[in-house]
């Protein structure tokens, strides 16, 4: 798998735009008019105050308290980079609280306490309980860890979870369970040794322990050697639980013979001559961030046997604690639990075990770039498969009422399930396998405007995030200086830029162009100007001779401009059924609209043709169309002739035999509202319509930019569809993000 590339500037624009940090806070309930306020402040807010007053378990069903987790740090040991104290642990906390929404739809807030004190820290936290329904503490350094955590699940009646302990020991005992399981092995067997004895290794060594490994089978090593009976240097309450009755002093002493060999301490402790000296089909999980112990490559080079997992996403089984965590908070924020407990730990290690026994769905291998399926090199689920959200939290859910940890035990456990499902939102799994495609076909994308700084940031992203080779239509100079003026002058020697000047296959491009265009007024004199001088010619027809495989152009200039000048080469008109179709992504919905780019005034044999253009895009996006022709009236009422057509073109689509569900004409709230849609039984959409068919291109403008400025949607298009090469043209308005997501799409050829 390729090794993405994010620099500084990267990094910190991410961070940056388009509002300082990650997330934000939005309100579920609507708060327009003087009654709205009267409810959600005073004076209504004063009876749920009353009936939490009464009965403190109410709390969850009148607050936020049963889906809100504090995520905690006073940043003394932030990822790898030490302590940099609460303020600079910020960044880290947000993204956190980010995992837990996109992975499990949990709420969080981050809090960073500027405090090194453990009692100060640990007071804080108590004080802060009944707001949230679990805690989540984090980059908090050894052996304070251990007391503010113990301390915590003590004197709090909600869970607390040192996710650096215990998310990492959960993901590694999942993956010790079928590496065991491909060896034939027994964890009461196995001799185990653990290098690295601060938070994440004394939780792994506990969890396994519980397990049932065998506490004199289980090694543990530390900076000073081994931990065995009697050692005093640099030893703690933690590490003594561990130690062992043993001549063994060293960590090469300890691998000999050893079955697993888990990791979490510094790159290169471990050697091949150590993972050689280990028993018959060794486990070695090394999980030292952000390099292992040893590589893949190198303990494999010594022995072919080996199942090897680290921390990093660029190898195969990679022990990522976003497998765990939020999925354990979901299952016990379910139950309204008191507790996170040992054996809702397991439940989640044994489930995600056996989820990866099993089939791995297409969508998960695309994003991955290769064919899963369990082995040596898949132990571990990916974080991207769409089961985890309703495979885990429900043996989580169940341990915890087996356990006596549930304030609220879950009756239906089907119907949870199936509510688990419907909580995610099904948008972001489309654009990754949209990404994912456009990784797999790994196309060479023209960027026409090289002279622009968001193109430039966005042909630099596309070739960092190994979705292909970027090419940027510009001048050498020009490129280099604004690359140069936007931090990114190391990208001058990635890319590839390409003009007039430099290419050889410009008398081709000519020849070509005057026989497209020579009984259309244009003499070789014109067409030496538009192929030389017009980037979009020079673009597209870099694209018509196959020098490149999708072209984005039109963030400088008009898009009915650039089409035009597209149509020089290609035939991008409506007469040859070209469409234009808009994405709206808003609230976990995707809707089209089109035509938003190409038809000015379509009829009716027009609307179904786009009607067809669009269901191909719905498909290419993995949604099943259902298109729905809107106007101002619904089935014939009321009476116009601005609306005949839109009334006609259902009845060319069904003429025509088209495999996909379609209606109209209809008003947008029948197409999209199930409880307007109630009052025409004899729809034939079976849901929400997911296309809108627009009477006209104004209209469709209209639409969508209401629904941008308004309604807040995330915009991806206009998609040009239609036309013989993958060809995307942006707004001028756009982003880089915007135009990369263009790129994307011309890559996975969507249009």
């Amino acid at each position: 798998m390729s090794k993405n590339k994010v620099t500084r500037e990267e990094a910190l624009a991410f961070h940056l735009n388009p509002s300082p940090g990650k997330f934000e806070v939005t309100a579920t309930v609507p708060m327009t008019t003087q009654r709205d306020l009267s409810l959600a402040y005073s004076p209504g807010v004063a009876v749920p105050c009353e009936e939490i007053a009464r009965n403190p378990e109410t709390a969850y069903d009148y607050t936020t308290k049963g889906n809100l987790v504090a995520v905690i740090s006073n940043g003394t040991a932030v990822l790898g980079l030490g302590n940099l104290g609460a303020l600079a642990s910020k960044p880290v906390m947000e993204g956190k609280s980010v995992l837990f929404k996109r992975f499990a739809d949990v709420n969080s807030i981050d809090l960073e306490l500027d405090t090194e004190d453990p009692e100060a820290f640990i007071n804080a936290v108590k004080l802060m309980g009944p707001t949230f329904g679990g805690i989540n503490l984090e980059d908090i350094k050894a052996p304070e860890c251990f007391i503010i955590e113990q301390r915590l699940k003590e004197e709090m009646d909600i869970p607390v979870f040192h996710d650096d302990q215990h998310g990492t020991a959960v993901i590694c005992a999942a993956g010790l369970i079928n590496a065991l399981h491909i060896s034939g092995k027994k964890i009461e067997d196995v001799k185990i040794v653990l290098n690295g004895a601060g938070a994440a290794g004394i939780a792994c060594i506990e969890l396994l322990k519980s397990m049932g490994a065998r506490h004199e089978n289980c090694i543990v090593c530390d900076t000073k050697g081994v931990i065995y009976q009697g050692r005093t240097e640099g030893m703690n309450q933690w590490k003594s639980a561990h130690a062992v009755k043993t001549d063994l002093r060293t960590l090469e002493e300890a691998m000999k013979g050893a079955d697993v060999f888990l990791g979490v301490s510094v790159k290169g402790a471990v050697t091949p001559e150590m993972v050689a000296a280990m028993a018959d089909d060794p486990v070695i999980f090394a999980m030292a961030n952000p390099d292992p112990e040893i590589t893949p490559e190198e303990a494999q080079a010594v022995r072919a046997d080996a199942i090897v997992a680290t921390g990093r996403s660029d190898y195969p089984n990679q022990v990522n604690n976003v497998l765990g965590f939020p999925y354990l908070f979901r299952g016990a924020l379910d139950i309204h639990a008191r507790a996170i407990n040992d054996e809702m730990k397991i439940a989640c290690a044994e489930a995600l075990a056996e989820l990866a026994r099993e089939d791995v769905p297409d969508e998960v291998a695309m994003a991955y770039g290769r064919k899963l399926s369990f082995g040596r090199d898949y132990i571990i689920p990916t974080p991207f498969d769409p089961r985890l959200i309703y495979r885990i939290p429900p043996a989580v859910a169940k341990a915890g009422m087996d356990t006596g940890a549930a304030r609220r035990p879950i009756v239906d456990m089907e119907a949870y399930e199936l509510s688990l499902k419907s909580r995610m939102d099904p948008t972001a799994s489309i654009l990754r396998g949209i990404h994912a495609r456009a990784k797999a076909a790994q196309a060479r994308m023209i960027f026409a405007e090289g002279d622009d700084p968001r193109v430039l940031r966005a042909a630099v992203q596309y070739q960092r995030s190994g979705l292909g080779k970027a090419l940027v239509v510009g001048r050498e100079n020009d490129v280099k200086e604004k690359l140069e003026a936007a931090g990114m002058a190391d990208a001058y020697r990635e890319l590839e830029i390409v003009n007039a000047a430099n290419t050889r296959y410009l008398d081709q491009y000519k020849d070509f162009l005057y026989q497209r265009l020579q009984r259309k007024g244009m003499d070789r004199h014109d067409i030496h100007r538009l192929a030389a001088r017009d980037r979009h010619v020079f673009s597209a027809l870099m694209l018509a001779h196959g020098h490149g495989d999708g072209l984005v152009t039109g963030a400088t200039r008009k898009s009915a401009h650039v089409l035009e000048l597209i149509n020089h080469v290609f035939d991008a008109n409506a007469e040859k059924g070209a469409a234009g179709v808009t994405a709206l992504l808003r609230n976990g919905k995707i809707v089209l609209i089109a035509d938003t780019l190409v038809h000015e005034w379509p009829e009716t044999e027009d609307l179904a043709n786009i009607a067809e253009r669009a269901a191909g895009v719905a498909r290419h996006m993995g949604l099943e169309p259902r298109v729905a022709f809107v106007s101002f009236s619904t089935f014939g009422y009321p009476r116009s002739e601005r609306a005949e057509k839109m009334h006609l073109a259902p009845a060319v689509l069904e003429k025509r035999g088209v495999d996909f569900e379609f209606e109209g004409e209809m008003t947008v709230d029948v197409a999209l509202n199930p409880k307007s849609a109630e009052a025409y039984p004899f729809s034939r959409l079976t849901g929400p319509a997911n296309i809108l068919v627009v009477p006209a291109r104004h209209s469709a403008s209209i639409s969508v930019k209401l629904m941008q400025e308004m309604g807040g949607a995330t915009v991806i298009g206009p998609i040009l569809t239609g036309v013989d090469q993958s060809i995307q043209i942006c707004s001028t308005n756009m982003t880089e993000t915007d135009i990369l997501n263009m790129a994307v799409l011309a890559a996975c050829k969507v249009g």
